[in-house]
Parts: C-alpha cells; sequence; structure tokens
C-alpha cells in the first residue's frame, strides 16, 4: 500500500494598512483632490461638527501626536488640533471591502472575510500556480497597491491564528511569516498584551501572575494558568503555542450571510447594556432576513475592545430561523460565554449559511416553545415599522433601561453586511 502525502497547510491573513482612512484617501485623490490625507495628520470618526464620538481610523502622522484608535474626538484633537477629520462613508467601505476580496478571489476559493477590511485565505495546494508562500503573497500585496491604491499587510502560517499574528508584525505595506518553528524567536519575546484575544482585563490579570511576555505564557504550567482563568487560561496557553485548528470557512454565494455592528462612542463595561444593544442589532439582521425570504442555521457575536483587540464566538442552530427571539436568545449565549468583562467599544451579530429552503422544524419534546406565534409577532412588527418607521414599536425588554442608557446607545455608527 503506497503512502498518503499530507500537504502542509498554507493560510494568508491579509488586513487592509489603516482601511478607513486609505479608503477615504484613494477616493479623495481620484476626485482631483491633491493632497493623499494619509501623509498629513487626520482621522476618520465621530460627528465633525459636534466633535462628538470616536476615532476609527488615522493616518501615521496623526500617530506622531499620539492620537489613538477608539479615543473620543474630543482627546484627539486636544493632543492635535490641527488634525482633519474626516466623516465616515461606510458605503465606500463596502465598495472598497468588495473590491479587496474580488482580488482575493483570483488566487483562492476558500476565504473567509473576518470583517471588512480583513480575510483568511486558504493557500494550500497553490505553489504551482502562483509560487511559493512568500512569492504569492507578495503577488497580492503588489496586486491591491497597484489596482486598488491602498495597502494591505499579509501574514503566512500554517494555521489562522500564527497568519493572524503575522500580519500585525511590521506595518504598513509588508509580508512576514510566522510557522511554528519560528514561534520562539518571532511570537515569544512579544508583550502577552499582543497575544491574539488578549483584552486589557486579562493582561491584567496575566500580569499580576507573573506572565509578561508570550513566551511566558506558553512555558506556564497549565494547572496553575487553569485554576486562575478558567477556561480562558487553557485558550491563552494553547494560543502562546500556536495551536490552532480551525478551517477558513467561506460563506458560499447561495449562503449569503446577514450582519450589523455598531462602533460605540462609550466603553460598554456591562451585560446588560451590552445586550440591549445586541438586541437592536438582532432586530435589523432578523428582519432584512424576513424580507429576502431567509433563514440562517449559524449566527456568531462579534467584539472589538477598547484596547482594539477582537474576538467573535458562533455557533450552529439545531433549526434554521429568521424568528428575532430564538435568535436573540443564542446571541445572548454566546456573548455570555465570550465576554470576560474587558471594556467593549464595537458589537456586532452576524448570521450564515441563508437559504430560502423549508426543510421543517426538528422537534424537541422539552421545547414549548410556540413558534407560530412568534413568528406572527415579527410579521406584526416588521409592517408596523415598514408603515411608521423603525421606533414605532420596540420590545420591553429594549426599553426598560435607563433614559441615560439609552441615549448612549443612540449615540453609535452602524454598518450592515
Amino acid at each position: 500500500m503506497g503512502s498518503v502525502l499530507i500537504m502542509e497547510r498554507v493560510i494568508f491573513h491579509i488586513d487592509v494598512n489603516s482601511a478607513f482612512l486609505s479608503w477615504e484617501a484613494v477616493n479623495r485623490l481620484k476626485n482631483g483632490e491633491t493632497v493623499d490625507i494619509r501623509t498629513i495628520p487626520s482621522a476618520v470618526g465621530g460627528d465633525i461638527a459636534t466633535r462628538h464620538g470616536v476615532i476609527l481610523a488615522k493616518s501615521v502622522p496623526a500617530k506622531k501626536y499620539a492620537v489613538t484608535t477608539g479615543e473620543p474626538v474630543v482627546d484627539a484633537l486636544r493632543k492635535c488640533p490641527q488634525l482633519l477629520l474626516v466623516k465616515p462613508d461606510h458605503e465606500l467601505y463596502r465598495r472598497n471591502s468588495r473590491a479587496f476580496i474580488a482580488i482575493l478571489q483570483q488566487y483562492s476559493d476558500v476565504i473567509e472575510q473576518f470583517s471588512i477590511d480583513e480575510a483568511f485565505v486558504d493557500m494550500t495546494g497553490t505553489k504551482r500556480l502562483f509560487g511559493e508562500p512568500l512569492e504569492a503573497a507578495d503577488r497580492i500585496r503588489r496586486q491591491i497597491r497597484d489596482e486598488l491604491g491602498f495597502t494591505v499587510n499579509i501574514g503566512i502560517s500554517s494555521n489562522k491564528l500564527l497568519a493572524k499574528m503575522a500580519s500585525d508584525f511590521e506595518k504598513p505595506d509588508k509580508v512576514h511569516t510566522l510557522f511554528p518553528d519560528e514561534i520562539r524567536k518571532k511570537m515569544w519575546p512579544l508583550p502577552v498584551r499582543d497575544l491574539f484575544f488578549v483584552g486589557k482585563a486579562a493582561e491584567h490579570r496575566l500580569q499580576e501572575m507573573g506572565i509578561r511576555t508570550i513566551g511566558d505564557l506558553a512555558t506556564a504550567d497549565r494547572a496553575f494558568l487553569n485554576a486562575n482563568l478558567k477556561k480562558q487560561g487553557d485558550i491563552l496557553w494553547r494560543y502562546a503555542n500556536g495551536y490552532d485548528d480551525s478551517a477558513v470557512e467561506p460563506v458560499r454565494a447561495d449562503n449569503k450571510g446577514y450582519g450589523n455592528s455598531t462602533t460605540l462612542s462609550f466603553d460598554v463595561t456591562d451585560a446588560r447594556t451590552a445586550k440591549s444593544i445586541l438586541l437592536e442589532l438582532t432586530e435589523k439582521v432578523c428582519a432584512r432576513l424576513r424580507q429576502d425570504d431567509m433563514k440562517v442555521e449559524s449566527v456568531s457575536v462579534q467584539f472589538r475592545f477598547n484596547d482594539l483587540t477582537r474576538a467573535s464566538h458562533q455557533c450552529t442552530l439545531l433549526n434554521a430561523t429568521n424568528i428575532t427571539q430564538e435568535i436573540y436568545a443564542k446571541v445572548c449565549r454566546l456573548f455570555d460565554e465570550k465576554w470576560d468583562g474587558t471594556p467593549i467599544r464595537l458589537l456586532g451579530v452576524s448570521t450564515s449559511k441563508a437559504s430560502r429552503e423549508e426543510s421543517g422544524r426538528q422537534m424537541n419534546l422539552f421545547d414549548t416553545t410556540d413558534y407560530e406565534k412568534l413568528q406572527k409577532l415579527d410579521r406584526a412588527m416588521d409592517t408596523i415599522r415598514q408603515k411608521y418607521g423603525t421606533k414605532a414599536v420596540r420590545r420591553a425588554s429594549f426599553i426598560s433601561g435607563q433614559e441615560e442608557q439609552k441615549r448612549d446607545i443612540s449615540k453609535r455608527i452602524d454598518t450592515d453586511t
């Protein structure tokens, strides 16, 4: 019997450099402006008239004034009074995102769009077509720069975690590798806060335990970590050692995903406020599903924390559905499982595996929910909102909070996918 050749995976993580600002700059230059806003102190975000809101992206020159992504606009202007503020244009960003993904589709059909400005690409087995991984990555990097006018960083590894870590190395317009045999040299010396999934709260806890670098975490006793950090301890230990077997999971064209996210102007530090925001996001997503007569089989929650780290958590549903209450229950469960208390600046709800096929509901003897009644309720709310506006009717659980909390929830920037 002949031996079976196992091909080593090759995963790219491709991240647009200062996406919103870069896309604004390219658009302005195409429309006749002579100054590239990437070369001056500039930033995207906030309300230009009231100077409220947060910084969503900033130029390299703005960095020299210590302007940071996620900070209030008023603080950024205090540091840099001449800072050029640019109003966000989410339709422009969606167009650029689609163009970005279209180029990646020329190299692989296994692409997982992680956010509007980054994606994982499975390049396993493409050596004969595009050359060695470094050669292929450089080709993609140059094509995006030459055809679309903005730059990207590309991380290369044998799994998604290490590829993402590699793309965060020196920027902009760079290609980096981080294969398992490079972890000790390239990743372990980094501060523990640079590890994916380590937020401010986790960093503080780890430092209290004497863990300051990723290498410290990787070589720590697992029982000690689990005793102090519970389930998160084992996850962080695995990440610090570069272990990740998750697949690049593309959303097929006939399984369109529906999602909505919001960038907040304040830090969310309590579950009640977060779940109020998640309810509104879920309602928007589900309304679009029902409008298109679609049902989904998978749901995920996305986080971006106030230290700019990101996380997500997803699950598969027992039955395909577009019922708001059913999907929201899963969203809340995912939130509770993933959130470690780190202040939140962005929340998102996404769905996938969408179709119009009616497969019937798998019954559970212990589930007494009247799904037909919930469907009628959703349809009635959709009808009222279409006729009288989105605020004409709201769920009691959404309006039960304090007025101040509700005002805060409304001060944000929404994006749809």
